[in-house]
């Protein structure tokens, strides 16, 4: 096969191949920085404790917390299937939010580091029937190793946003290389399925976004009572999901509101829980009084700002706020996902920088269902308006709702596109039953 991959290509799995020696270095560097997990760093390698499962096993790659949330819908239907899954991801995060969000029965992996001894490692160990890629976290030697083994290959929930697309198009020899050997890609939107057609992917539909489809996050409602018993009578509001320099705007938003609302309670809760400490310094350091999630604790009667840096909690939070400004959105990162927030009643604020969501944000500013904020005095006048008439609020919240039925049905759409082989993998799996 190799004698038929372009230049860069073959370059790749060489170098890839002679960096294996440099592994044990970089494993140990992103250890100290916390990016791997120290009780199973060796899965980066391929090398697992864990048995593979009898029968059809597919296997689900979603690159973080966000793709891997986005095939929660996907999974449960594919359980109930008596499929077996085994989901992979590359961050210690996504890791945990499997083990809380999942059943026991959905098996947790790493991704090995892209060389081809460990991918070999690791689909030796696992012999998966079928592979789907969530979005768009496509390595070259895990897919010419899956090529070469005949295993069928999937792109679900198929993103390739605007900025990405112009880096490829100069690539186009080597991403058509990749995209070509995959069975079919089910895109996210006609522009994403028109990108991933240019650049070479073979059979291209469009099934919308799993995002719409996911459902509400659950939360502990013994965690919610106490929280809503410490603050009863007092307003709230949320920035979820935030980066780095823009818990500084929601505290400079918070002081502004403050002055006129001086029993506000601001939830933060961080993109990366790990930053909890740092933005509490920073709260603190601007004046105001902050408790922290993560240490047990609960926002007294002084908490302005309480900064919600735990994981699994997200359920709680957006019941708990009834408006939450989406982050990722102030700061040039793309936005994050606000369905599960509109599920739970929530209205949705965000900044311009949303291009990870273009078509459900454009679709939700469109209808009311959200409202963009460029600058702190735009977010202190909406989180002003909405805390004072909440019946304006409400129908906010009711058109996000009505958005996010609308796009919905793309879960539907996705088993549909895959009926063919799961209705194999069922026969495969009956005939080892018998």
């Amino acid at each position: 096969m190799s004698s038929d991959l372009p230049l860069t290509l073959r370059a790749y799995r060489k170098l890839s191949a002679a960096a294996v020696p440099f592994s044990a270095a970089l494993i140990r560097r992103r250890l100290k920085q916390g990016k791997e997990d120290p009780a199973r760093f060796n899965e980066r390698r391929g090398v697992t404790s864990a048995t593979r499962p009898p029968g059809p096993l597919i296997w689900i790659h979603g690159a973080s917390v966000g793709e891997v949330l986005a095939a929660a819908a996907l999974v449960d239907r594919l359980r109930a299937l008596n499929i077996r899954i085994l989901m992979t991801s590359g961050t210690v995060t996504s890791a945990e939010i499997i083990t809380g969000r999942f059943p026991p029965d959905v098996l947790h992996q790493y991704l090995p580091y892209d060389a081809p001894r460990y991918v070999d490692r690791f689909l030796d160990t696992w012999q998966p029937t079928m592979a789907l890629f969530v979005e768009s976290d496509l390595w070259p030697n895990l897919i010419l190793s899956c090529s070469e083994r005949r295993i069928p290959m999937v792109v679900v929930n198929g993103r390739m946003s605007q900025r990405s697309y112009p880096r490829w198009r100069k690539a186009q020899a080597t991403i058509g290389a990749l995209l070509g050997r995959l069975d079919f890609v089910l895109a996210q939107s006609d522009a994403d399925a028109e990108r991933f057609s240019s650049l070479g992917a073979r059979d291209v539909m469009t099934t919308g976004n799993l995002k719409l489809d996911v459902p509400a996050p659950p939360a502990d409602r013994t965690k919610l009572d106490r929280l809503m018993a410490v603050t009863r009578g007092r307003p709230v509001i949320a920035a979820a999901s935030t980066h780095a320099g823009e818990e500084e705007l929601v505290v400079a938003a918070h002081r502004k509101l403050a002055a006129y609302l001086p029993a506000l309670v601001s939830v933060i809760i961080p993109r990366h829980p790990k930053r909890g400490s740092e933005i509490a310094g920073m709260v603190a350091n601007a004046g105001l009084q902050v408790a922290l999630r993560s240490r047990e604790q609960l926002p007294s009667a002084q908490t302005d700002v309480y900064v919600a840096d735990t994981i699994g909690e997200m359920g709680v939070f957006y019941r708990f706020a009834p408006i939450v400004f989406m982050g990722g959105s102030l700061v040039e990162h793309g936005g994050q996902n606000p369905i599960e927030a509109i599920k739970l009643g929530a209205a949705i604020l965000h900044g311009p920088h949303v291009h990870n969501f273009t078509e459900v944000y454009g679709a939700l500013d469109r209808t009311g269902g959200a409202r963009q904020v460029d600058s702190v005095e735009m977010l202190v006048r909406q989180f002003g308006q909405w805390l004072s008439d909440s019946a304006l609020r409400q129908q906010s919240s009711d058109a996000a709702m009505a958005v996010v039925d609308r796009l919905g049905g793309a879960l539907e759409r996705t088993l549909a596109a895959l009926e063919p082989y799961l209705l194999q993998l069922r026969l495969e799996a009956g005939a080892g039953d018998a």
